[in-house]
């Protein structure tokens, strides 16, 4: 185990009153400093559980847990939990209290002075989304699901920890409402660099929201703990198969980006060019049956065949031959959208542009699958030299 670790547990368990069965068994696993650890298994196999252990909500029965090192398992829970921001899917803000004073919380028990709560609200506030002026003196009853749970988000912030717990912490809300909240607390997480241990029960939630997964089995037991990228690419037993489902391989395109990729040349023509132009750049690459068409600045806006080269009446091609060009990315866009692209191409390929709309290039599907093998090897390798590839 690593020493610089910002959250590590030791052979944690914790088994209930009533039970010889551990709902946590023996688990061991560290959380390095800035990371998003994402938690996820069957429902039963204890996540909630390992989290409010890391809190002492509930106490361990054996192991020991360590905050920077320092054994939490002996100190004060209560000022343990102060120095951890934690948010959960009901979120529990206090309906009599204002959303400042929501906020507030936990600064007013370690007994900053009014000017410095005032200043951390309003920041909080500005970082979640929320605008200060409007959403201070509202209570929690007058908040839509999203605000709420922005309001929540903020409120375990409130005291600036440095490690955050986040049970099921958007799992109640509405798909599109989820999906932004996601993309907003990514954003800020860029900036804050909170520790985070998140649990969840979606896949789909843990692929986008961590830096590493740990797919729990009963328990509590880590079957895989890495990195989404190569829990995609190679899921070390049928139980995590199972359980990330099909279209593993489509998922892992989420990771990968269109600047990374060595683009092959692709044949094309200009404006104004006569068909036999075109003719010729089929017939030089005869892995083609398309070429683009591209304007005076280099802007791909046609495909076109042999046949609708035939077609063409006139000494030239003009702006109006072939088939739009429909399917665009930019060099960042990851393989995920530019797959999505190809689909709706006339060539089933996307076509790469600059910022100013300049042709860059073409994705084929040869290009992606070159990406998923050599993930998927990579990956291999990885766990065969840690011993655990089946």
């Amino acid at each position: 185990m690593s020493s610089d670790a910002k959250i590590r547990l030791q052979d944690v368990e914790k088994i209930y009153p009533g039970t010889n069965v551990p709902a946590v068994e023996s688990l061991t696993m560290e959380v390095p400093e800035g990371e998003i650890l994402v938690l996820v298994g069957p429902s039963g196999c204890g996540k909630s559980t390992t989290l409010r252990l890391i809190n002492r909500m509930i106490e361990p029965t054996g192991g020991r847990i360590f905050l920077d090192e320092e054994d939490v398992t002996t100190v004060n829970p209560d000022h343990l939990r102060r120095r951890i921001g934690y948010v959960i899917q009901q979120i529990g803000l206090f309906p009599h209290q204002t959303i400042a004073q929501n906020i507030a919380t936990v600064p007013k028990m370690l007994k900053w002075d009014k000017a410095r709560i005032h200043q951390r609200t309003h920041e909080l506030l500005e970082m979640v989304g929320l605008d200060p002026d409007i959403f201070t003196s509202r209570y929690p009853k007058e908040l839509s699901g999203g605000q709420a749970q922005r309001v929540g988000v903020a409120r375990a912030l409130g005291a600036d920890p440095e490690i955050m717990l986040m049970d099921e912490p958007f799992g109640a809300i509405d798909p599109i409402t989820r999906d932004r909240l996601q993309n907003e607390f990514l954003r800020v997480q860029e900036n804050i660099r909170k520790t985070i241990v998140f649990v969840t029960h979606d896949i789909d939630e843990a692929i986008k929201m961590g830096d590493r997964i740990a797919i729990l089995g009963e328990k509590s037991r880590i079957r895989q703990i890495d990195t989404p990228e190569r829990i995609l690419a190679f899921p070390v037993d049928e139980f995590v198969s199972d359980f990330i489902g099909s279209g593993s391989t489509l998922k892992g395109l989420h990771f990968e980006k269109v600047d990374t990729l060595e683009m092959q040349p692709y044949p094309t023509m200009r404006v104004g060019d006569s068909p036999e132009v075109g003719f010729r750049a089929l017939r030089a690459d005869p892995r083609h049956d398309w070429l683009l068409l591209l304007d005076d600045h280099r802007r791909p806006i046609r495909w076109v065949n042999n046949e609708q080269l035939d077609a063409v009446e006139g000494a030239t091609v003009d702006a109006e031959t072939g088939d739009d060009v429909v399917a665009k990315v930019a060099q960042d866009a990851t393989l995920f959208e530019t797959l999505e692209q190809m689909l709706i191409s006339s060539s089933a390929d996307s076509v790469v542009v600059d910022h100013d709309g300049g042709f860059k290039g073409v994705v084929e599907l040869r290009d992606l699958n070159r990406v998923i093998r050599r993930a998927r090897r990579e990956a291999r390798e990885h766990y065969e030299r840690l011993g655990q590839a089946s």
